[in-house]
């Protein structure tokens, strides 16, 4: 058998790379800074980084003297402190007034705002100037401006969800700073529909509370109540939810009860507890064991232990 054998002949490849001629246009980055996610936007919505050099700058003046001044005192305004609490706030980023962040924070806080085609100004100042004008240690970062309206506690009447609500948080008389912001960010990890509030409980759009509740006082639905506790007993009559407050007096322990289809539970004040009428209004009174010589709780811990009971929402 004769074999055929087949030479290939490689001829020699040239390669020619031509290189364009390319220019940035765009806006430059000022020294010293990196470039942040705002200034490469494609988004013509979003604005540029303004830089703050005096303190006395009147385009800062919502942000003065936060620790003492009331929100209320602001204008309809209300200020967010920290990323995850701006993250909330973006949510409704037409109500965003404007935001302020630290060099360290800016880059971080442009791409989240250029994500969220929020169109607020972005003012950026030193930290010494930040202090200056805020009067505390702004270490984490951000601050944001916004309007109160768009995230204000509900009336009791204009709750109309599309869903009747399963589980729904009760605060009554609530007053520390700290235990409101807590108590929603339990709210939420415990897959609760709202969050109702008597009228004496404290504002959860404080600028402490909402760090505290990790924006968490944001998202989850809150209804204000006027008339207490009848506001409480129409609405859980008009949601069919069973009315369940928490109280050391009750010698009821609290997992012998089974959880209801729907359910309102009451935490009361952190020093007195639930009020005797509200507890006169529940079907059901219970309490949390505890070890002899411990006489109660925190009102966030008693609503934590009291949720993963009873509890309707979804949870993984």
């Amino acid at each position: 058998m004769r074999q055929t054998v087949v030479r290939l002949a490689l001829l020699p490849v040239r390669v020619v790379v031509v290189v364009w001629p390319f220019r940035w246009h765009g806006p430059s980055v000022p020294n010293g800074c990196r470039a942040d996610a705002r200034q490469f936007s494609e988004n013509p919505s979003v604005p540029e980084v303004i830089h703050i050099v005096d303190a006395n700058d009147p385009r800062l003046a919502p942000y003065r003297d936060i620790r003492e001044r009331e929100l209320a005192a602001r204008g309809g305004l209300f200020v967010g402190e920290t990323l995850i609490v701006l993250e909330a706030m973006l949510h409704r980023a037409a109500a965003i007034e404007s935001v302020l962040a630290s060099p360290r924070m800016l880059a971080r806080t442009a791409e989240l705002l250029d994500t969220h085609h929020c169109a607020a100004p972005l003012y950026s100042a030193s930290d010494e100037i930040l202090e200056q004008v805020t009067g505390i240690d702004l270490h984490r970062g951000v601050l944001a401006v916004a309007q109160r309206a768009a995230f204000e506690p509900m009336d009791i009447d204009a709750y109309q969800p599309t869903v009747a609500p399963r589980t729904v948080l009760v605060c009554e008389d609530i007053t520390n700073i700290d235990n409101i912001g807590q108590l929603f960010r339990i709210a939420a990890a415990f897959a609760v529909d709202a969050v109702l509030l008597s009228p004496t409980c404290h504002d959860p759009l404080y600028r402490k509370s909402l760090r505290v509740s990790t924006g968490n006082a944001l998202k989850v639905p809150a209804i204000r109540a006027t008339v207490w506790p009848s506001d409480l007993t129409r609405f859980c009559a008009r949601f069919d939810l069973t009315l369940i407050s928490t109280a050391i007096q009750s010698s009821v322990p609290l997992r012998t009860i089974t959880p209801p289809a729907r359910v309102a539970i009451v935490v009361g004040h952190e020093s007195h507890g639930v009020d005797a009428n509200t507890r006169a209004a529940s079907q059901h009174i219970v309490r949390i064991p505890m070890a002899r010589g411990v006489d109660s709780l925190n009102v966030a811990v008693s609503a934590a232990i009291a949720l993963d009971h009873f509890t309707q929402g979804l949870r993984e």
